[in-house]
């Protein structure tokens, strides 16, 4: 099983993960952002085999539960951010108007790709931390 099913919380330190990654000044920027739109959501780092079959480590910020077409609710994050091989992602499970509140921002976090819920990017330069502070924001004012 794939997804957040098989997904696990973790008591792993967040920032000594962030830090530790090819990625480190990357990922503590976009935490940095994250965290300024989202300043009382906790921080949780969940580990385990993600959509795809890959091991996968996220950051998840604010706690859900997220409903399932077939079963349980699952517990889940608002925001997840997590290094890929080549890019970085942020997971962002919030809906305005029945819209992926990552398409809503598409135009304005800079050079992203944007799938149904995750966003993708590669360096620092590319991204508007400001346009993701704000969608952040707006993720708690709609969950």
């Amino acid at each position: 099983m794939c997804g957040p099913e098989s997904m696990r919380r973790t008591d792993d330190d967040v920032d000594a993960f962030l830090a530790a990654g090819p990625r480190a000044e990357l990922l503590i920027a976009v935490d940095a952002a994250l965290r300024t739109g989202m300043p009382d959501a906790p921080r949780t780092l969940w580990r385990g085999v993600f959509w795809g079959g890959t091991e996968q480590a996220i950051v998840g910020y604010g706690d859900i539960s997220q409903p399932r077409p077939r079963g349980e609710d699952v517990d889940w994050f608002l925001i997840g951010l997590a290094e890929q091989r080549n890019h970085v992602s942020l997971y962002v499970n919030a809906v305005a108007d029945g819209a992926y509140l990552a398409h809503r921002y598409a135009d304005r976090l800079g050079r992203v790709k944007v799938g149904a819920a995750a966003v993708t990017f590669r360096r620092l330069e590319d991204l508007d931390l400001d346009a993701v502070a704000e969608m952040a924001r707006e993720a708690v004012a709609l969950s």
